[in-house]
């Protein structure tokens, strides 16, 4: 074993500082877009995804970052270039939003919050271009989440965990637009309910439902 007499290994060898990193994953919610890559500070970083596709999570240093997005196997004219803060030790879903070719990017915080010991959490996020504001109900006409506009995401709501089924309606007319049967919710798990598509023309409204990072990244 090799002893140095004079230095502790604290000063001998210091470990350089790493810069504290978030997690990150990729929604294409954007109408009608084709496939699409996405690059961050030009480095591609999810690639073809499909409308309606989740990319898995990333971890990236915190930092500015210019996002770019392409036709998938394209890098040459961006549909959508946007710079971005990522603070320190988050979760984001980065979802692409707008019918296309009018794209936007929305950063949307997978919220790190301490979980109730047999529950689960739910929320709701409005991602549909043309849907008027709605309210989310149970069939029993109990109200989760009222009145989310376009662009709105709910708080995580705690549940109870089993079988679920969720009905949004038109906030103003009360007009049913979806009905949502047998969602399975697991204890200790957050979920979203994504709103995607459009009210009055192709591709029509329906919801995805993802496993959140915040189940079980840390």
């Amino acid at each position: 074993m090799f002893i140095c007499p004079y230095y502790s290994y604290e000063s001998f060898y210091r470990m350089p500082e790493i810069d504290p990193i978030s997690y990150i994953r990729f929604l294409n919610a954007s109408p009608n877009s084709p496939a699409i890559d996405v690059y961050l500070n030009d480095r591609r970083v999810f690639k073809n995804l499909t409308y309606k596709s989740f990319s898995d999570y990333v971890s990236v240093p915190s930092g500015v970052y210019d996002i770019k997005i392409f036709p998938s196997g394209n890098n040459l004219n961006p549909i959508l270039d946007k710079r971005l803060r990522i603070p320190a030790g988050k979760i984001f879903t980065m979802s692409s939003i707008g019918n296309y070719p009018n794209m936007g990017l929305l950063p949307i915080e997978d919220v790190r919050r301490p979980k109730i010991s047999g529950k689960a959490f739910i929320r709701f996020v409005h991602l549909s271009p043309d849907a008027p504001s709605v309210d989310v109900k149970l069939p029993n006409g109990n109200v989760l989440f009222p009145n989310v506009s376009y662009k709105g995401v709910t708080r995580y709501l705690p549940v109870s965990p089993g079988k679920y089924t969720l009905e949004v309606f038109t906030s103003d007319s009360g007009k049913k637009l979806l009905h949502i049967p047998n969602i399975r919710i697991i204890p200790n798990r957050f979920y979203s309910v994504y709103a995607v598509g459009n009210v009055s023309r192709n591709p029509k409204l329906q919801v995805l439902i993802p496993l959140d990072g915040n189940s079980y990244l840390h």
